[in-house]
């Protein structure tokens, strides 16, 4: 037991650590601190490290909060800022001033463009500026209020340079052509929507005392002839100013319903009411011929006729749907074609290897005229019954007119290829029956009348299938109930036939040609 005792206590002894004195521990803390505290003075980055690692948290918290505080009052600047940018638009010097405009100008206000401008009987006269902020607020009423392309655009921070190069050289090219006077609008082929020189009527030399039912513009020669119920046969030189009377001729009791020149201008074919018989007019050799029977026609009367493009022959419209080939040289009937229903408008197409027959019941036909066989057939669009029908002459338009006075408009290539064609443009301006269609020479314009009304004549723009507003406006009323219509064989010159007698005729400037 006692040598057990005396080992273990020999090896403890032996693994006791050495102890180092605690004096110097501590000297050499304080130096360490002393160290830190010397580092500390000179970067404040360890400083503030220190800080953290030794508590100081609460300090810091209250910096960030106040560094967050400043951030935000800087942004909300900012946001106003921009505010304010946007709010107030950039002004653009005028490119140049006009000091004429800033004269007091009073305007006569009684002229009739400016009636409806006036609010009262004492503002017989108005201010130049007046008058402009008169019309602003007019346009904006009638507008709803501004248009969003006469709104200043203000453009926004925040987009791509490459943007904003693009909106610099815009702007550049609109300060170049404020800069500048010239003729910036270039001409054009086609019809503008100008307003017609209204003329002398063609038939001024001698008006008609009856109702007039024929005005047709001589084929190559600068020409007019007239026709109606007066039984006289008119023609007239064309030149807008005097259009004297060239001769005239006098069927007796026979009141003229159609007349029409022939495909080569030499003769006249004349129609009438009640009558079989008809008369051709030889302008070259000034002899009247009636035409008393004609061979193969198994018709009561002879009223309604076409002057076939081709040959010299006539196209008749017989009762029961019945189309007539008749030829001028043997006076007889060659061929026949007939429709279902009764025929109400016949017109060719432009080469006359075809016709399209409009018929009552609002169905269409198309004929070859070579075969006499039905190429096609289809339904007027919303047609209950149909009234007149007209091909423009570059091939390109049918149009269709009915009793409700809605004229279709369609393509002739789809007419010819489908059985249910669709039109290009329904047109709704005439209030009454269409009874008269009629397209000018370059297929620009279609003139649409009714005979129901007065003031029934509208004149469609083909390319834009818009109606000019301004055609009939006058402060006296000049066309009355319209029967025919007719264009001259250059578009220079339009008239119609009316029921006072009078043909009135007038001058579109855009056609430099008769």
């Amino acid at each position: 037991m006692i040598a057990l005792g005396g080992k273990r206590a020999a090896k403890q002894k032996r693994a006791a650590p050495v102890r180092p004195d605690l004096e110097q521990e501590e000297a050499k803390r304080q130096r360490n601190v002393e160290t830190l505290a010397v580092l500390g003075e000179a970067d404040g980055s360890v400083r503030l490290l220190e800080e953290l690692v030794f508590g100081a948290e609460d300090e810091l918290l209250d910096r960030l909060r106040a560094t967050l505080l400043d951030d935000k009052d800087d942004s909300s600047e900012s946001e106003a800022e921009n505010e304010a940018r946007l709010e107030v638009p950039p002004t653009r010097k005028a490119a140049w001033v006009d000091e004429d405009d800033e004269l007091e100008e009073e305007v006569d206000m009684t002229h009739r463009f400016r009636r409806d401008l006036v609010k009262g009987a004492a503002e017989a006269t108005m201010s130049k500026q007046k008058l402009q902020q008169r019309m602003k607020d007019q346009f904006q009423k009638a507008m709803g209020g501004t248009p969003s392309w006469a709104e200043i655009k203000v453009k926004k921070k925040g987009k791509k340079k490459a943007e904003e190069d693009d909106d610099d050289e815009e702007e550049d090219e609109d300060d170049d052509l404020l800069r500048k006077t010239g003729n910036f609008v270039a001409s054009s082929d086609s019809l503008p929507a100008g307003i017609l020189q209204r003329c002398l009527h063609a038939n001024s030399a001698r008006p008609s005392d009856d109702k007039l039912t024929t005005v047709q513009f001589h084929p190559s020669a600068q020409v007019v002839m007239t026709a109606g119920l007066d039984q006289s046969i008119s023609l007239f030189q064309v030149d807008g100013k005097t259009n004297p009377k060239i001769q005239s001729i006098h069927l007796e009791r026979f009141p003229v319903h159609k007349a029409q020149f022939s495909r080569d201008g030499e003769k006249v074919v004349a129609t009438s009411l009640k009558n079989k018989m008809f008369y051709l007019y030889d302008m070259m050799e000034g002899r009247v011929q009636p035409v008393h029977t004609v061979r193969g026609l198994n018709e009561a009367r002879v009223k309604e006729f076409s002057v076939c493009p081709e040959g010299d022959s006539l196209l008749l419209t017989g009762t029961s749907g019945y189309l007539h080939v008749l030829t001028l040289k043997t006076k007889e009937v060659v061929r026949s074609m007939k429709i279902n229903g009764n025929i109400s408008g016949v017109a060719f197409s432009h080469d006359g290897s075809k016709v399209f027959t409009n018929s009552e019941e609002g169905e269409v036909y198309v004929w070859d005229m070579r075969s006499s066989r039905c190429l096609n057939r289809f339904t007027d669009d919303g047609c209950v019954r149909g009234t007149s029908i007209a091909a423009s002459r570059n091939g390109q338009y049918l149009a269709c007119g009915s009793q409700s006075g809605v004229v279709n408009i369609y393509s002739q290539e789809a007419c010819l290829s489908s059985t249910n064609p669709r039109p290009l443009k329904a047109v709704m301006n005439l209030l009454t029956t269409a009874t008269s269609l009629t397209f000018n020479p370059s297929s620009e314009i279609l003139a649409m009348a009714s005979r129901a009304d007065d003031e029934a004549v509208r004149l469609l723009h083909l390319p834009s299938f818009t109606v000019f507003s301004n055609f009939p406006l006058s402060k006296k009323k000049i066309v009355h109930r319209t029967s025919c219509l007719d264009f001259s064989p250059n578009s220079g010159f339009f008239s119609m036939a009316d029921n006072k007698g009078r043909a009135p005729l007038f001058r579109l400037l855009h056609y430099k040609d008769f």
